[in-house]
């Protein structure tokens, strides 16, 4: 896109005209607000570094050159040299097409397929993902072939994508917002954003105190080493120092998610050909230096090199050759891979990989060498307390994982396992189908593009789309990741600030919200500027779910720092000397040590590059971190930490000595000197000064007014309430086909706001109302935050929403039986069937509903028949029956619109019909309202106006809220608000709410009440008011202003919940949970406790008893059990003869041979086992809850029996119960339980 032509700066006023001639002629050559861009650019960039591109080679190649060339032989390991033959197989290159039609479809007008489409379509936008592959046989010509491996989920706005650098004015003809921002992928229809995680610092050694280390053996201390190495394609790999209790270290690493130690001095012995004295000289210093007193140090270090002789490997050959012994079957190598070569692959693959992983050099050897010296000497400086443990939960030691950069590395694993996993198990098939065929045999050559690549071809685009789809990580190796799920979520446009808020959310991983503790929620002084302190929920994710500063940035690609290293020699770094004695400081750049220097230099040698990096000179970079940590007794430890590489946090403040814009990074801020404001600055100390105080905010926290004036928890909740406000999604409205969408009808924009609101292009999606709101307790209807609006406001269209809803119908067959080329269905009425006059109330000639059409829960939205093959091509329909759609949910809606989705290949009838519904919401009683403030309450009561007090002026206010909403929250904002915005709409004029510009001196109050008295009107804010019942003037005035009140998207219509009788669960009886479901609220104890309370006990037994697990049951007022009773078959033989009758089995007499049938009294009866009884005849019903049965038989089976006592039958008065058993009857030993039938 070419360079602005306009302004794109804003201030705080309305801009009204300049604002509505954007809306109306979107600019050609330029961003109206270029600062939404710049929100998400760390998304699209991210992804754009995968692929090649401004002469830089894209990640995914360097992931390519770690695969390397995969080895495979046609026979087993020991078989002769002679017979065996070797097939090399690598990737040239991985490409991605942007997304096309397939070349079947030849009935398109264009070839490309854009994002709207897809929304619309409820499809993937994807382009078609090839690989080129290069294949020899033994030491053959090469040959090469491509290979498709699915079509691959892509970015929007990214590289890949038909809107990359798309004019506002093109991207409005292509049915997208006029600054549609990107950074999310479309799965289904469904937007997608893979969200940032927050991961240790990369290339950085972090020391640590943690617990559970104890747990990997019997020697391990709490005390370690973590550093996490990142390779050039952004993968990584953690390396672990281990601390033993005797002195001893081990190198702890994870491979396929199994951990592996081994000892650290085998590792220094694999590196590089060296001897003990330089090790121990190392670690310590050269003999003579100060290092060699520290008698804590010096035997740690001997018995470290004392212990590794019990292995007795001295030279680099035979350690490495060791190492490859043990790791061959882990590493999975070819066969003919020697020990030394495999113990090679080991330190590529594993050990310091940031510092070489591809063709490593002898140098690079050293350099991992000289590092893990380094991180032994930290370790040992820690347990001796020389130095402190590093917070892995302070910003300061994190960085971001980019959702780009995720992406590609799940990309690669993959690309790996159809090599090493994929194709491997389809040569063994093919060699052991064909045993006489071998590599060299003329049908390989010809079958293995074709054929057995084929068969390897897993769906490499099917398994992103899972992963988009779902956020769950399907990965062998684990991907160095602490979770496997939760990594993408919806991103919604309920309304544009939840959109936006999407992509700067920063989430700390789903491993941390399952740990008890809470020390990784809390905020530290680190995130100063980094994570905005108010933007985070309240509840789980507190503190976890953070969100960016509206200044902070994110690099998104290494700089040049190439000069860098000669430019610190140059200022008096060296590279050896006495390099590891205690007054040395290290520097580092990116995870290598480049040199030490003395203590008395590392202050200027830092300061230096600091000054030529503000300044542009001496190359080096902007972004360049320059962490400078100064010696210190137990402190941090003390050295220059330089980093140039991605994924790093920094944002802008103004150096001081040049009056220029300086990027700092969370690690060297801690060290610096910032002031927040000019007046703050100490001469000769403070190097720095922000820039703005509000540059901590993020871009939502930074739109609540006058937020330095309330109690930060408000803050916090109207950084929530704002995302969930029935606001305006976009203009492109009608183009989309989500699932549901809330509009606010009546949106306006804000007479107090901050200059960000008009930076952002806010006033494009309107969030809410002017509203004039009075603080008075008027009616009753006004307790407990509830406000009553105006009848009148209402009518004018106060609060006014529409929720739309898409119902997707398909006429697909799902199961997998059947070809999914076979047309069974088509939309429409059968063209030989009869239809009645009312299929055609809500259905037009086509079987689809008319636009516009209201329907209730019932009517007809769409007809659909079943179709067969007609034997020439065609399809028929034969039965002449038509089936129907009905439209299921309980409010009126209209069809808003009408989709008729077809094929991608363009070759068969539709199959797909999606249907938008528009339902009206008007405010009602127990809608959801909020100022911006954090003062959420219901409409308890739409008031007529002709009762609503009324001020001198003739004023009625559109909402009254009480008086007691104030005191205890503290929202002094609010009042602020309502003066500025009362003043702002006297005058005309749009108020400056950014927090931080008044003071003790200088008063919010005093500046708007001014304003006031110039318009007239009383300088605090309060007016008389006169009642509209009597017309009395008040006693006391009224405070009464405007403010920009919020209609949350937490509607009645949406949660009312009534039930008497339903589905039960099978097992209680009672009713399930669940509103779609039918079920109920549940009667807990506290609201049993209300019930009594209020004396109305028997609302209790309707809803715990005869609305929920009513149950009558047979019980014997003999025994009083429920589990003896049971059901006769027809006697054998008796005085009556019943069918169907209860006995209890338990009182009943059991019959033999031996007993005298003319003896007995009672009924003879029969159970199922054909066992004869008599007696027992004592049984009743009764109602009990069923769950009172279910607990019968769950202590039965614990051996535990219940028995309840049944009032007997009054003989005198038959059908009557005997008198209830009374406290002074129970108290002289009558039964303890009664329970009446």
């Amino acid at each position: 896109m070419s360079r602005p032509k306009t302004k794109t700066e804003w201030d705080h006023q309305y801009n009204t005209l300049r604002r509505e001639n954007l809306f109306r002629n979107p600019p050609t050559d330029h961003t109206a607000y270029p600062l939404l861009q710049i929100a998400v650019n760390p998304h699209i960039e991210s992804f754009n570094a995968l692929f090649p591109s401004d002469g830089r080679p894209g990640l995914i190649a360097h992931g390519l050159a770690d695969i390397g060339t995969k080895v495979f032989y046609d026979s087993p390991d020991g078989s002769s040299a002679n017979a065996r033959n070797k097939l090399t197989v690598r990737y040239k290159n991985v490409q991605l097409q942007k997304s096309m039609l397939p070349p079947s479809n030849k009935f398109a007008k264009t070839r490309e397929i854009f994002p709207a489409e897809c929304r619309e379509r409820h499809a993937t936008y994807r382009g078609k993902l090839t690989a080129t592959l290069e294949y020899r046989i033994n030491d053959g010509d090469p040959h090469e072939f491509v290979r498709e491996l699915g079509n691959m989920p892509i970015m929007i706005k990214s590289n890949k994508c038909h809107l990359e650098n798309n004019s506002p004015a093109l991207l409005v003809q292509r049915k997208e917002e006029s600054e549609e921002l990107g950074g999310y992928f479309i799965v289904n229809g469904n937007e997608k954003i893979i969200r940032m995680l927050l991961m240790n610092r990369r290339n950085y050694p972090l020391a640590i105190n943690r617990p559970s280390f104890t747990n990997r053996g019997h020697a391990y201390t709490p005390y370690g080493i973590i550093m996490r190495c990142v390779r050039p394609d952004e993968t990584s790999q953690t390396n672990v120092l281990h601390y033993l209790n005797d002195g001893n270290v081990t190198f702890r690493f994870s491979w396929r998610k199994n951990e592996y130690l081994v000892p650290v001095m085998m590792i220094l012995k694999a590196l590089v050909e060296t001897n003990d004295r330089e090790i121990f000289e190392g670690l310590i210093g050269p003999a003579g230096s100060k290092g060699t007193e520290n008698t804590f140090l010096t035997d740690r270090v001997e018995l470290l090199l004392r212990t590794y002789k019990s292995y007795g490997l001295y030279s680099k050959t035979k350690t490495r050759s060791y190492l490859g012994e043990k790791f061959r079957v882990v590493l999975g190598v070819p066969d003919n891979m020697s020990h030394y070569d495999v113990g090679t692959e080991f330190l590529r693959r594993i050990v310091l990989v940031h510092l070489g992983n591809v063709n490593v050099t002898e140098e690079q050897d050293a350099d991992k060498f000289k590092m893990l010296l380094f991180m032994i000497r930290k370790l040992y400086a820690l347990v001796a307390g020389d130095c402190t443990v590093d917070n892995p939960d302070a910003v300061q030691n994190q960085e971001i994982l980019l959702g780009g950069f995720l992406y590609g590395q799940i990309l690669k694993e993959r690309l790996d396992e159809l090599l090493s996993v994929g194709l491997r198990a389809s040569l063994r098939d093919y060699l052991r189908r064909k045993p006489g065929n071998n590599f060299m045999s003329q049908p390989f050559s010809k079958d293995f593009p074709a054929a057995i690549f084929r068969k390897t071809t897993e769906n490499l685009g099917q398994l992103l789309e899972y992963f988009l789809s779902t956020g769950n990580l399907m990965s062998p190796s684990g991907l160095d990741l602490q979770q496997t799920s939760g990594f993408t979520v919806v991103a919604e446009k309920l309304n544009f600030l939840r959109f936006i808020s999407h992509f700067r959310m920063v989430h700390r991983g789903s491993f941390f919200a399952q740990l008890k503790t809470t020390t990784v929620r809390k905020l530290l002084p680190e995130s100063w500027g980094f994570l905005c302190p108010v933007h985070t929920p309240d509840g789980a994710p507190c503190g976890l779910l953070n969100h960016l500063a509206h200044k902070c940035q994110i690099m998104t690609s290494s700089v040049d720092a190439s000069p860098i290293a000669q430019l610190a020699f140059e200022l008096g770094v060296v590279g050896i000397s006495s390099a590891a004695t205690d007054e040395s400081v290290v520097v580092i750049l990116d995870g290598k040590i480049i040199g030490w220097c003395t203590p008395k230099e590392s202050k200027r040698i830092a300061d230096t590059l600091r000054y030529w990096k503000v300044q542009g000179s001496h190359r080096v970079p902007k972004s360049l971190e320059i962490g400078y940590v100064p010696p210190s007794k137990g402190g941090s430890y003390p050295g220059i930490y330089m980093s140039s590489q991605p994924s790093r946090m920094v944002r802008p403040v103004k150096y001081l000595p040049l009056g220029q814009e300086d990027l700092v990074g969370p690690y060297e801020q801690p060290y610096m000197s910032i002031a927040v404001v000019e007046n703050e600055v100490i001469s000769g100390e403070s190097t720095h000064v922000e820039f703005d105080p509000t540059n901590i905010l993020s871009i939502l926290a930074n739109m609540t007014p006058f937020s330095d004036f309330n109690q930060s928890p408000r803050n916090m909740y109207q950084c929530q309430m704002g995302k969930q406000t029935m606001g305006t999604p976009g203009a492109a409205i009608r183009h989309r086909t989500d699932n549901k969408m809330y509009r606010l009808q009546t949106g306006q924009t804000p007479i107090v706001r901050a200059p960000l609101h008009n930076a952002y292009g806010f006033d494009n999606f309107p969030n809410g109302t002017n509203a004039v709101v009075a603080v008075i307790s008027y009616t009753g209807y006004d307790m407990d935050d509830a406000m009553i609006i105006n009848k009148s406001a209402h009518e004018r269209g106060f609060g006014h929403g529409t929720i739309y809803k898409t119902k997707k119908i398909s006429l697909k067959d799902d199961s997998r039986t059947r070809s999914s080329t076979t047309i069974e269905k088509m939309f429409g009425f059968a063209p030989k069937g009869t239809t009645r006059s009312w299929h055609r109330d809500t259905l037009d000639e086509d079987g689809l509903p008319y636009v516009g059409q209201e329907v209730k829960a019932g009517d007809l939205i769409c007809a659909w028949h079943t179709v067969s093959s007609d034997g020439q091509g065609g399809l028929e329909n034969k039965d002449g029956q038509t089936h129907f759609e009905k439209y299921k949910e309980d409010e009126v809606a209209y069809i808003e619109e009408v989709r008729i989705i077809g094929s991608e290949n363009g070759n068969e009838p539709a199959q797909n019909l999606s249907i938008k519904f528009r339902i009206p919401r008007s405010p009602t009683i127990g809608d959801k309202f909020s100022s911006r403030h954090g003062q959420k309450g219901v409409c308890s009561q739409k008031w007529p106006a002709i009762d609503l007090p009324f001020s001198e002026s003739g004023i009625q206010p559109d909402v009254i809220i009480n008086p007691h909403a104030f005191p205890s929250r503290m929202t002094i904002g609010m009042f602020v608000e309502s003066l500025a915005g009362k003043a702002g709409a006297l005058h005309g004029l749009a108020q400056d709410s950014t927090p931080f510009k008044f003071d003790e001196e200088n008063t919010a109050g005093d500046y708007f009440g001014h304003q006031l008295m110039k318009a007239g009107y009383n300088y605090h804010g309060n007016e008389p008011m006169y009642s509209g019942i009597t017309g009395e003037e008040f006693a006391a005035d009224i405070y009464i202003g405007v403010v920009y009140y919020q209609r949350l998207r937490h509607m009645v219509n949406d949660k009312y919940q009534v039930r008497t009788t339903g589905p039960v669960v099978p097992l209680t009886g009672q009713p399930i949970k669940g509103r779609k479901k039918g079920g109920g609220i549940r009667v807990g104890e506290m609201e049993r406790d209300a019930l009594l309370a209020h004396g109305t006990a028997f609302l209790l037994q309707d809803r715990l008893l005869n609305c929920s697990d009513y149950t009558k049951s047979w019980v014997c007022r003999k025994c009083g059990s429920f589990l003896s009773v049971q059901p006769t078959v027809t006697p054998y033989v008796g005085k009556k003869k019943t069918i169907d009758t209860v006995r209890c089995r338990n009182c009943a007499r059991r019959l033999d041979d031996e007993t005298d049938l003319t003896e007995l009294d009672g009924e003879i009866w029969e159970d199922g086992q054909g066992v004869q009884w008599v007696g027992g005849e004592d049984t009743t019903v009764i109602v009990v809850p069923g769950a009172l049965k279910y607990l019968d038989v769950e202590l039965a089976a614990m051996g535990v029996k219940l028995k309840y006592h049944i009032d007997p039958v009054d003989k005198d008065r038959p059908g009557k119960r005997v008198k209830r058993i009374g406290l002074d009857e129970w108290r002289q030993g009558a039964p303890a339980l009664a329970v009446s039938s």
